[in-house]
């Protein structure tokens, strides 16, 4: 499994963000890695919440995505992991875009062995990992 981002180059026209197929992209791709269901917690990007996502969302039985209430930052753990991360980035502004690119990987790759670091940021928005029990 490969999945490339595009890497936005400023070019006049050129989409600025990832579209639809550009998520489900890389989601298909976690998935044949880890080969177990994915349970996404997404806010309400436009291009998260669109009827094309809800599609390719629905063709997928291994997928499960909840949406947050609108403008909920205080519920979404990606916010306060951002947060941490930028923390460490400050005043870089004159460091070129592959630099920058590098840093903010090898930030994100030594989060990976923090776990109670990322189960800090979970347990700051109040909500669990549990899921509800089945309905009878």
């Amino acid at each position: 499994m490969c999945h490339r981002l595009r890497r936005h180059s400023g070019r006049k026209g050129e989409r600025r963000s990832l579209s639809e197929r550009d998520y489900i992209g890389l989601v298909d791709g976690v998935h044949q890695l880890v080969k177990a269901p994915i349970v996404l917690v997404w806010d309400r990007l436009n291009t998260h919440v669109s009827h094309a996502m809800r599609d390719l969302v629905d063709a997928r039985d291994w997928l499960t995505v909840f949406v947050l209430p609108a403008y909920a930052p205080e519920l979404n753990a990606v916010e306060y992991l951002w947060a941490h991360v930028k923390r460490s980035l400050a005043n870089l502004t004159s460091v070129a875009l592959d630099r920058l690119e590098a840093l903010v990987r090898n930030r994100l790759k030594r989060l990976q062995y923090r776990s109670d670091l990322l189960d800090g940021f979970l347990a700051g928005t109040g909500l669990s990992l549990d899921l509800p029990p089945p309905s009878p």
